[in-house]
């Protein structure tokens, strides 16, 4: 899962003012037709590997981890037998995912203090979960949501860009965007909303270049001007070409 941005403001050119609330249910009933039970692209088969995968995720890619998880995840699904493989054992499976060395420590720690805590469960509280090595806001919304259902936004660096360029939530920092979307997004759409947004943001309205031409809310979004298909990108670049030789 993408990092959030990092640092001051972050300008979408073309974006400009925020969508009315029909059209945020709109934007919703679109994305939610097109998909009905989005899910995390994340691996696992239960709340401590998830809250495994998505501490494992920061500055990765969720392929990358699940590449680096899914030998791991057939012989560890409890914080007891993460912390009976021990860092070095955790280390050998993740190495090949940026981060690893720190990434194992927090992941060792954190099953100490699940196992040492909480009876080996992960807790269904964001205060409890933020206090565990490696887990932050974000980590723990995502937890929060997938994991127990919880309407929680997770704002990763997909969604900042979604809720900005789009209008449906824009916000100077990760902060102000995640409390924009917990009061914009209405019901049925709160759990599923984190999901939509991101697949949105990764494989539609991504981050170069926004692919206007085929996304579903084109016609409610404020960017401006919209992408045209790759074809005709395509003839504008040679028409354009001829008019300069000529």
């Amino acid at each position: 899962m993408a990092d959030a941005p990092k640092g001051g403001p972050v300008h979408y050119a073309g974006s400009a003012g925020s969508l009315k609330k029909a059209d945020i249910f709109e934007f919703y009933r679109r994305l939610a037709e097109a998909n009905p039970a989005p899910e995390t692209e994340l691996a696992y088969g239960n709340a401590y590997q998830l809250l495994v995968a998505v501490t494992c995720s920061a500055q990765s890619t969720d392929v990358g981890v699940n590449k680096a998880t899914k030998a791991l995840f057939e012989d560890v699904k409890t914080p007891a037998q993460m912390v009976a493989l021990g860092l070095e054992g955790l280390k050998s499976h993740i190495k090949t995912i940026g981060l690893y060395n720190n990434k194992a420590k927090n992941v060792i720690a954190l099953s100490e203090i699940l196992v040492r805590d909480h009876a080996g469960e992960v807790p269904a509280d964001r205060d409890a979960l933020e206090a565990l090595p490696g887990v932050g806001r974000k980590t723990a919304n995502v937890v929060m949501n997938t994991a127990f259902g919880a309407e929680t936004f997770a704002v990763d660096t997909h969604i900042f860009r979604v809720g900005n360029r789009t209008g449906i939530a824009p916000g100077k920092t990760v902060l102000a965007v995640e409390k924009a979307l917990d009061k914009k997004t209405p019901q049925p759409f709160r759990v599923g909303a984190h999901h939509w947004l991101i697949l949105h943001g990764r494989y539609v309205c991504k981050a170069r270049t926004p692919e206007c031409w085929r996304c579903p809310v084109a016609d409610l979004c404020r960017f401006k001007p919209k992408t045209a298909p790759p074809r005709i990108q395509s003839a504008k670049v040679q028409t354009d070409t001829v008019k300069a030789v000529t």
